[in-house]
């Protein structure tokens, strides 16, 4: 099939932005020619990245979180389909996930995964959009929104800050989650993330929900994006300096509420849902979510 090659409107893109359709395109005079998903895929510096639209209207760009897919993040837990009732919505396979390839270098990861998301709108023809991301979705996109100001409408942080206050131990954290995951195992991420007021879980649950969250999975894929993720930082002057309209929305039980509220401090116009008796896990399928998701967008329509 031919490729037509797609470059950034100048001033608006990240360098190295030009990327090739590998698909047939489902987009009719910018907005998306029909309401049942489409998937496509396009080549962004080298990769190959998975993509899903529907509906018509503002556009919406949803990234899923570590180890999860557009299935598993945004359609199982209805968010997809409820945004497109009013949106027009496009979620992304992240590189190293879902039907995305899979690199094994973590250069490949890290600012270069948050700028898939600049890339996808130059591939469709978009000057901007509002953006959406959970758990490492988030951490990309708060980078991003302080690199690319300009191509977004809005942001909306669900589960997780960008990473501005990035420690040794932190790295060290980071470095043992990887180094697991290369093993096939998740252990130190779910104690990480489990909930404060929850037992610890036993090493059988733990070994069973790794095994439930790796299956198939490329799991040198998700080391190597682990490691890059290290790169994507910002500085407590990028986080106050953030001038796109941006909600965060958290679970009360989730471990990464503290960082946003020390980013809400540094910056006040940061809007902030906390969701009461969520975890980390439990937050994306909570209705609070999308109820919030929705109010948000719809002040910042048109």
């Amino acid at each position: 099939m031919p490729t037509s090659p797609h470059t950034a409107p100048s001033g608006y893109g990240l360098p190295g932005a030009s990327v090739t359709s590998t698909s047939p395109g489902a987009v009719v005079n910018g907005a998306s020619a029909t309401r049942e998903p489409q998937s496509q895929t396009f080549v962004s510096a080298g990769v190959r990245i998975h993509f899903v639209e529907a509906g018509a209207g503002d556009p919406v760009v949803l990234t899923h979180g570590f180890s999860s897919n557009i299935e598993q993040q945004w359609m199982h837990t209805g968010v997809f389909d409820k945004l497109a009732d009013r949106h027009r919505v496009i979620a992304i396979d992240g590189r190293g996930h879902g039907q995305s390839d899979k690199p094994h270098d973590p250069a490949m990861y890290g600012p270069q995964a948050a700028q898939d998301v600049v890339r996808l709108l130059d591939h469709i023809g978009l000057r901007q959009a509002h953006i959406v991301g959970y758990s490492l979705g988030a951490i990309l996109n708060g980078y991003l929104v302080t690199q690319a100001p300009l191509r977004f409408k809005t942001c909306v942080l669900v589960g997780a800050t960008p990473r501005f206050r990035w420690t040794a131990q932190d790295q060290a954290q980071l470095e043992l989650e990887a180094a697991e995951m290369h093993d096939g195992s998740m252990r130190a991420q779910i104690l990480r993330l489990w909930p404060e007021d929850e037992p610890r879980p036993s090493e059988d649950e733990i070994a069973r929900i790794s095994a439930g969250d790796l299956a198939g999975q490329d799991c040198r894929a998700l080391a190597a994006s682990r490691r890059g993720g290290s790169t994507a930082l910002v500085n407590p002057a990028q986080v106050a300096a953030i001038r796109v309209p941006t909600l965060g929305i958290v679970g009360s039980a989730d471990p990464y509420l503290s960082g946003f509220q020390a980013m809400q401090a540094l910056n006040p116009s940061i809007e902030l849902i906390t969701i009461q008796g969520a975890s980390h896990s439990d937050t994306p399928a909570r209705p609070e979510l999308v109820e919030g998701l929705l109010r948000f967008l719809a002040r910042y329509a048109g």
